[in-house]
């Protein structure tokens, strides 16, 4: 049961991230390009957030 939604949980990553660029790729580049201007620290405090974030909408929809 684990696998499959975690397997499902990547799909709809790629779901997200390949909607992105059909739509906006402009944007995306843009993004992509500010992302490549910033030192590690930065980008790692970034994802370190993103990741916490996920957690806690984890928890919040499993609680409710």
């Amino acid at each position: 049961m684990f696998g499959e939604i975690l397997l499902t949980a990547l799909a709809l990553v790629f779901v997200i991230e390949g909607v992105s660029y059909a739509l906006a790729p402009s944007a995306m580049r843009a993004l992509l390009e500010d992302f490549l201007k910033r030192d590690n620290d930065t980008l790692r405090i970034f994802g370190l957030a993103a990741a916490a974030a996920g957690v806690v909408a984890i928890w919040l929809i499993r609680m409710f």
